[in-house]
């Protein structure tokens, strides 16, 4: 089961400023620098599985970010060159005492989580592999944001010196075919830079709100959330695979749109289908022509009709299936499910949790306690169900 801790603690990467001994032109948050880590680490992992198919263990890569990122919760503010030398000298310990930390909110999540979480903090060659791509994505990242800030920071003592280190780090990685593709082909480094834009783009833009939070870090909170329900319901591989991936794209064509609210979208019929329309018009044209072809139906599966329960079989896609169905007729990795409803109550959830993190700061604008209330009233009238649990539960905890 979800626990409230450790949704306060995923929440909490939101209001992890990183680089704040920088100059920054704009606000760069903990959870945005995870969200496109993992996107990264789709992309790396996507070539290396090409290059050497079932090279790959996406459960193992999936835990491992939600690991790091819980880990990096834990440490806060340590600065790079210190916590590398805490590491390198007093690492076990380190561990242990992030460990402890995280233990009681994350011992009642299914799947056997909290072994694999003890697994990934202290054998060094369990999910080697997975932890060598996402230590690469997080270089990538990390060096994503240092191009924003660095022209504003040449004056800063040791800035080379940081340029440097983080440009070893890539090189050190280089033997990854994703890493090769990444930095030397502008297609896909253009896909990246894409979706690292969507950090610009602020949720609940006209509303005052804290913390703020971008639609990219919104898309990493709900994945999170969807791979701890499928865990939740006894989801096949495939189904956690394509839970997590879909959430974690879920809004990327908004890079294209903006965040349309949805109110915006309900007020004038037939606009929510146009918009649509435009997405996928814009998505076909803009975003599919920076990926390898073999990837477009997949990226499509996640991104088009997103909240829709659905199969994947022999190039047929059906749509519309109960909750029920999936459980009980397609969980299996053959069928590629997906459970759009449930992604929709993450994401629901996730907006929730906007609103009401701020409320509970003393920022509540009538907007946000609107919000709140209408998503909470949804929710505990239709009672939907994850496996055993209730799905209000977890609103329960933030009513």
């Amino acid at each position: 089961m979800i626990t409230k801790g450790l949704i306060e603690k995923i929440f909490q990467a939101a209001s992890i400023q990183r680089w704040n001994d920088h100059v920054r032109p704009t606000e760069l948050t903990e959870i945005d620098k995870q969200s496109h880590k993992m996107i990264i680490a789709y992309t790396i992992a996507r070539f290396q599985e090409e290059e050497k198919p079932g090279s790959i263990n996406w459960q193992l890569l999936i835990e491992g970010g939600i690991i790091e990122l819980l880990h990096r919760v834990i440490v806060t503010d340590i600065k790079p060159p210190v916590f590398h030398k805490i590491m390198k000298e007093k690492g076990k310990e380190l561990n242990e005492w992030v460990f402890n930390q995280l233990e009681a909110d994350i011992a009642p999540i299914k799947g056997n989580f909290l072994h694999t979480c003890k697994k990934y903090l202290f054998d060094d060659t369990f999910a080697a592999f997975e932890k060598k791509i996402l230590q690469a994505s997080h270089y990538l990242a990390t060096n994503w944001e240092f191009q924003i800030i660095y022209h504003s920071n040449k004056f800063i003592y040791g800035i080379e010196h940081t340029k440097a280190e983080i440009e070893n780090q890539i090189e050190y990685h280089i033997d990854l075919t994703g890493v090769q593709k990444i930095l030397l082909h502008r297609s896909i480094s253009g896909f990246i830079n894409l979706c690292g834009q969507l950090r610009f783009q602020q949720r609940w833009a006209q509303t005052p709100r804290i913390p703020k939070t971008s639609v990219l870090g919104h898309m990493f909170i709900v994945a999170i959330l969807s791979y701890f329900c499928s865990k939740e319901l006894g989801a096949c591989n495939k189904r956690v695979y394509n839970n997590f991936f879909a959430s974690l794209f879920h809004d990327l064509p908004e890079v294209l749109t903006r965040d349309i609210v949805s109110p915006i979208k309900r007020s004038i019929q037939g606009l929510d289908e146009l918009i649509k329309q435009y997405e996928i018009s814009e998505t076909n044209n803009r975003i599919f022509p920076l990926i390898p072809q073999n990837w477009h139906d997949e990226i499509r599966y996640y991104i088009f009709d997103e909240f829709e329960n659905k199969i994947w079989k022999n190039n047929s896609i059906i749509k519309g299936l109960l909750p029920e169905d999936i459980n009980t007729n397609y969980n299996h990795d053959m069928y590629n499910p997906l459970d759009g409803t449930m992604l929709k109550a993450c994401d629901d959830f996730a907006a929730f949790l906007e609103a009401s993190f701020s409320i509970n700061y003393g920022v509540k604008p009538k907007a946000l306690e609107f919000a709140k209330r209408n998503i909470y009233n949804k929710y505990k009238r239709n009672n939907p169900k994850l496996g055993d649990m209730e799905f209000i539960i977890l609103f329960d905890y933030f009513n």
